[in-house]
């Protein structure tokens, strides 16, 4: 028998913090459109638009 555990594998980047948001109903179905639109998940739009303002900063 292997020792080796059974599961989804480990990822280089791990994402261990949770932040919770407030946010309106306007901004909620912008977020949701957002994802329907790219298909993907809330928390990708949002880390998105935090690397899109970060860089802007950058500048």
């Amino acid at each position: 028998m292997s020792s080796k555990k059974m599961g989804r594998p480990l990822s280089d980047n791990p994402k261990s913090e949770l932040i919770r948001v407030r946010v309106d109903q306007e901004i909620l179905s912008k977020l949701d459109a957002c994802t329907e639109k790219l298909q993907t998940t809330r928390s990708d739009v949002i880390r998105k638009g935090i690397e899109k303002v970060y860089d802007e900063l950058q500048k």
